[in-house]
């Protein structure tokens, strides 16, 4: 093949890889997720109300990297199951707060199991995982400075 479209090929794309692993990592989550009745999406919103315990759903969208069209049915479904409550700002009510509920802090004892079982897939060294950890921080920090 013409080296000229190297760069086209599977093998030499970083995207790849992530979007592969990501999806394979999603799925070994969901049978340990299902126990807590959490999507994916709803326990990286619960991670970061474990701590922070309040936040309003801007910043938190900044934080996971996910819009408020995402945002809104999943906050909807932790406050109907008790884990998060929903409130207008006082000082501003476009801004809606959200903050965590006695039933969401005690699900956190629940939840201490996930990482243990996933750090059991992923066949990598603990010194491999921070460096992949830096590395993927590295791009989505780079991501963050172009908005």
């Amino acid at each position: 093949m013409n080296k000229n479209y190297d760069s086209l090929k599977l093998e030499n794309q970083l995207c790849f890889p992530l979007y592969a692993c990501s999806k394979e990592l999603v799925r070994r989550y969901q049978p340990l997720l299902q126990k807590l009745d959490l999507t994916y999406t709803q326990y990286i919103v619960m991670m970061v109300m474990w701590e922070q315990k309040e936040i309003n759903v801007k910043s938190l969208g900044e934080k996971l990297f996910l819009d408020s069209g995402t945002l809104t049915p999943v906050l909807k479904k932790l406050e109907t199951k008790g884990y998060i409550n929903r409130s207008r700002s006082k000082e501003d009510e476009r801004n809606l707060n959200i903050c965590i509920a006695e039933k969401g802090i005690a699900l956190r004892d629940k939840a201490l199991e996930v990482p243990i079982e996933i750090s059991k897939c992923v066949n990598l060294a603990p010194e491999e995982v921070i460096a992949m950890h830096k590395g993927l921080y590295k791009i989505l920090d780079y991501f963050k400075s172009e908005e």
